[in-house]
């Protein structure tokens, strides 16, 4: 018997803005119906919530349960056995990006950056313009000294969704301590207020930042 997955993703680090549409695990989210005869994937921008992404892909019942029992590890701190059960999912699912980008995360917390990145990258094949799998590989780009290609990729994800604080801010870090870009950084960083307006350590780096803007310093 198939069960259908309509949508994906349970990152940590990206769950404040991205509104899960699993209903067990999309607390606080608004959820939205699967539309009939859609594309396999969908990326929906609400400038309250953030983005849903909705994928609507034929799975086996053992699957989405593995799935869910996945998730779980994850939350609960057991990188090894999600890790191990995300694995596992991809291989019987390869068309869903969730399970990559999953995997990916939790790879990247084990320091195991190669993987990760391979993880995110798979992930794209699916859904190319994907925001937390694009974030993410810039986040793994930067810990490897390939600045402008992680900075292609924040920019890549903030094309999909401009309001993504979390790589706003991750491209404003990368243009002020990486590329000596203040004008960029200063961009990015207000922005980023703009959406986190009660980040003090923000603002203690904006007001760094136009002071070495104003003596020319980089």
């Amino acid at each position: 018997m198939k069960d259908r997955i309509p949508t994906l993703i349970y990152p940590a680090r990206t769950a404040a803005t991205v509104c899960v549409v699993i209903a067990s695990l999309a607390s606080g989210c608004a959820t939205a119906p699967t539309p009939v005869a859609a594309p396999a994937a969908q990326i929906e921008v609400q400038q309250e919530t953030g983005f849903t992404i909705t994928e609507d892909v034929p799975v086996d019942e053992t699957v989405r349960a593995e799935y869910d029992t996945a998730l779980r590890y994850l939350e609960q701190g057991y990188l090894e056995e999600g890790v191990t059960l995300l694995e596992a999912i991809v291989e019987a699912a390869p068309d869903l990006a969730a399970p990559s980008v999953d995997l990916g995360i939790a790879l990247h917390t084990e320091g195991r950056l190669e993987d990760a990145e391979a993880s995110f990258k798979r992930a794209l094949v699916t859904i190319p313009s994907h925001p937390i799998a694009l974030n993410e590989l810039g986040i793994i780009y930067r810990k490897t000294g390939r600045f402008d290609a992680a900075r292609q990729s924040y920019e890549a994800a903030l094309a999909v969704y401009p309001g993504y604080h979390y790589a706003r801010r991750n491209l404003a870090i990368l243009c002020d301590l990486y590329l000596a870009d203040l004008a960029c950084a200063l961009e990015n960083y207000q922005a980023y207020m703009a959406t986190v307006p009660s980040d003090d350590e923000a603002e203690m780096w904006i007001a760094d930042l136009r002071l070495r803007m104003d003596t020319g310093e980089q």
